[in-house]
């Protein structure tokens, strides 16, 4: 993504649908009750998608924001997007944690759509923050949810709701409990003979969807159906599930895990952990830092969605690395929904690919790399 100054990114049209825009009302509506605020505050910023709500408020007089965003790609944006900006402010992007908080007395967030990503967050600002922190979180309406509310009134004395504008509001939270701690779920799946550890951003927590258990089920109960493999990547890699079973029935492999999401990778390297199992997990946006043609087996569950929006180009561009790192005569497995009807991307982008299982919902394939 190239750089883009503030005025720019307000104009911004959708990409493909209003979900993925680079801005929406619900950040003008933040940064309006964020107001005189700004000037002076130590402010975070939690969620903003490509940059913002950062970028405005810098544009608005802060002189400093700290920042975290749980996908890389949009990390990323928000560094291309800051280098077209005007202000004469700083930003710095950080991980989810104690340094991401410590002292501030302003923090924007971009409300996640799951209950257990805002009670994590909700508790790590209440812990950190400073006493007199104001949390000004927003969101579009149709996203939101009473529920939202009173995650809030676990961590928080006073939660004020403002009035609706253009489809977004805003919750704001003050008087911080900082004795609340929310800590990783554990889960032990006695079908895969596996703990499960999420944090509370991660897809699908610490259930396994039923799309890996097709995927599971269909490389065979000790991965009969895959051709002997040295390396792996288990690549969108969620909360691990796959590149642990992969390591779990072939010990001597050299298994990687990796995805964008910062959420993923913290509850992967915890469920890798939980299992004693050896397996190395990156953050990395469509393992882009793995060397082409040098990996034996990639294994995918890609997602369908970004936000709420369905969205092929995501998983396009995971076959596409896929094709780049696998070396000639490697197998990609991936499980998709049936009615997507991959297979004749998977032919053009990654090479001959035949059907292992098909259900009403989901279909394995196999895609040989040409």
């Amino acid at each position: 993504m190239s750089a883009f100054s503030l005025d720019e990114l307000r104009r911004w049209p959708d990409l493909e649908a209003p979900e993925l825009r680079a801005w929406d009302t619900a950040d003008t509506l933040m940064l309006n009750e964020a107001g005189a605020l700004l000037p002076g505050a130590e402010i975070t910023v939690i969620g903003d998608e490509y940059g913002a709500l950062t970028l405005g408020a810098l544009d608005r007089g802060a002189a400093s924001v700290r920042v975290h965003q749980d996908r890389l790609s949009g990390e990323l944006a928000l560094a291309s997007n800051g280098v077209g900006a005007n202000s004469a402010g700083t930003f710095v992007s950080l991980p989810l944690d104690a340094a991401l908080l410590d002292g501030a007395t302003l923090v924007l967030l971009r409300l996640p759509r799951s209950l257990d990503a805002l009670d994590e967050i909700a508790a790590l600002i209440a812990r950190h923050a400073a006493p007199a922190v104001v949390v000004i979180a927003g969101g579009r309406i149709k996203h939101m949810t009473v529920t939202m509310n009173e995650v809030l009134r676990r961590h928080f004395g006073r939660v004020d709701v403002t009035h609706a504008a253009q489809k977004s509001r805003a919750l704001i939270a003050r008087q911080p409990l900082a004795e609340t701690v929310v800590e990783p779920r554990r889960k032990f799946d006695t079908d895969l003979g596996l703990w499960v550890v999420a944090t509370g951003g991660v897809f699908a927590g610490t259930s396994v969807d039923i799309g890996t258990r097709a995927l599971v089920a269909a490389m065979g109960d000790r991965l009969d159906r895959v051709a002997p493999f040295e390396s792996a990547v288990d690549l969108g890699c969620g909360t691990g599930i796959l590149a642990a079973s992969l390591a779990r029935l072939n010990p001597a492999a050299r298994v990687l895990a990796t995805d964008e999401s910062a959420a993923a990778v913290a509850s992967a390297a915890l469920t890798m952990q939980a299992n004693s199992l050896d397996v190395t997990v990156t953050r990395d946006d469509a393992a882009s830092t793995i060397t082409g043609r040098s990996v034996d087996l990639v294994v995918l569950n890609p997602p369908f969605h970004t936000g709420a929006a369905v969205h092929s180009g995501v998983s396009a561009k995971l076959f596409e690395a896929a094709s780049r790192m696998l070396r000639p005569g490697g197998e990609l497995w991936t499980v998709f929904n049936s009615h997507l009807d991959y297979r004749p991307t998977l032919e053009r982008i990654v090479g001959g690919t035949r059907q292992i299982e098909r259900t009403p919902k989901f279909t394995v394939t196999m895609s040989r790399k040409r």
